[in-house]
């Protein structure tokens, strides 16, 4: 009971500015998040600040207020992408490669190996190339001598 007043209290305390900020990238295509962009008087991350602002004082939370920047931009505004629909599958994916790529090279060296070890097993043991010579050896000095 206790956790769930705390949660409702923290989710309706007024976002921190700069935590807007982080979240929204500048369109100005730096790249950067509106709080990180560096450009002097940007065009496109001062609007912005000016537009969080705003929104700060109609007495948004956090949530309403990037859904505002959202709707009014796309998604592209919002500096990590959310976790829904084809997004998941863009989160997902990559980790699901990766793991997919691991398990197969493993499979592939593990059945090398034991391919390996089979035909070790299989094959007869050379006669070592030393000892054909030496044997030719002595009888060349077997003829020699008589």
């Amino acid at each position: 009971m206790v956790a769930a007043t705390v949660a409702r209290t923290l989710a309706d305390a007024p976002p921190s500015f700069q935590d807007l900020e982080e979240s929204l990238t500048c369109q100005c295509g730096c790249g950067l998040t509106v709080h990180a962009c560096n450009h002097l008087q940007c065009p496109s991350a001062i609007p912005l600040r000016e537009e969080i602002r705003a929104q700060i004082q109609l007495g948004k939370n956090k949530q309403a207020i990037l859904t505002y920047f959202t709707e009014k931009y796309g998604e592209k505004i919002l500096s990590s992408p959310t976790a829904t629909g084809f997004n998941l599958v863009a989160w997902i994916l990559p980790f699901a490669m990766v793991g997919a790529g691991t398990l197969f090279v493993g499979i592939v060296v593990v059945r090398w190996t034991a391919r390996g070890r089979a035909r070790e097993a299989q094959a007869p043991l050379p006669t070592p190339v030393a000892s054909q010579y030496e044997k030719i050896i002595e009888k060349e000095l077997k003829d020699f001598d008589a």
